[in-house]
C-alpha cells in the first residue's frame, strides 16, 4: 500500500449524488416518448451505465419509441438537470490534499456531460485524466487499463473508488484494489462513506 501513486474516481455515486439528477433526467425522456416512469430496478440501472446503454435498456420492450428516445435525448442537456446534483461532502478538501501526492483520474460511465459537470462544480482542475464512455465504456476493461498505461503504473499502485457492480466488475478485470465508497456489498478492499475516511486510510498505510 505505501506504493499507491494513483487514484481512479467513479463519477456518479462517487464524486457526486446524482440520484436524483439522474432520475429527473431520464423521466423527462420517458415523459417526452410517452412512456411511464422509471421504476426502481430501472432508476438503479441508469445509474450505473452510459447514456446509450440506458436508453438500449428502458427502451428494450418499446422498440418503436427508442428512435425518438434518442432524438430527445441529443437535444436535451443534461446541465439542464446540474441542479439536482449534490457535491459529496469532503470532496474538495479530499482533492486539495491529494493532488499534489497522487496522479488523479476520473473514470466514468458519463459521456458529453462530464467535463460541463466537473466545470460547474469547479472541479476539472483536479483530474489529471478524465476518461469517459465516448471513448471507452466501463464494460470494456480497456477504459481502467488505458489509465495505468497512461500513467506508467502497474495494478498494484493504483485505487479505484467506486460505488457499484459495474465498477466491482471493472477493477477485478484489471487487477486493481477497489475502495467501496458507501456500498458494503462489493467485493473491496475496504468501504468507507467519507472522504475524510480515504485520507485517513491513505495516511495510515502510507506511514506503516
Amino acid at each position: 500500500m505505501k506504493d499507491i501513486k494513483l487514484l481512479v474516481f467513479d463519477c456518479d455515486g462517487v464524486l457526486f449524488d446524482s440520484r436524483l439528477a439522474n432520475k429527473e433526467y431520464y423521466n423527462f425522456i420517458l415523459q417526452k416518448t410517452g412512456r411511464p416512469p422509471l421504476t426502481e430496478e430501472e432508476l438503479e440501472y441508469v445509474h450505473m451505465h452510459s447514456l446509450r446503454e440506458c436508453l438500449e435498456y428502458l427502451f428494450r420492450n418499446h422498440p418503436e419509441l427508442k428512435e425518438r428516445a434518442f432524438e430527445v435525448a441529443k437535444n436535451t442537456p443534461y446541465s439542464d438537470f446540474f441542479k439536482y446534483v449534490r457535491v459529496e461532502e469532503g470532496l474538495k478538501e479530499f482533492l486539495d490534499w491529494a493532488y499534489s501526492r497522487y496522479y488523479l483520474a476520473l473514470c466514468t460511465n458519463r459521456t458529453t456531460s462530464t467535463k460541463p459537470l466537473l466545470q460547474y462544480f469547479g472541479l476539472e482542475g483536479y483530474f489529471h485524466l478524465i476518461r469517459t464512455a465516448l471513448e471507452i465504456p466501463k464494460n470494456d476493461p480497456r477504459a481502467l487499463s488505458s489509465i495505468l498505461e497512461y500513467f506508467s503504473v502497474s495494478p498494484k499502485e493504483a485505487l479505484y473508488i467506486g460505488d457499484s457492480k459495474v465498477d466491482e466488475a471493472l477493477c477485478l478485470s484489471c487487477r486493481v484494489p477497489l475502495i467501496s465508497f458507501k456500498n458494503p456489498h462489493l467485493k473491496a478492499l475496504k468501504v468507507i462513506t467519507h472522504f475524510g475516511e480515504l485520507k485517513a486510510f491513505l495516511e495510515n498505510n502510507l506511514s506503516q
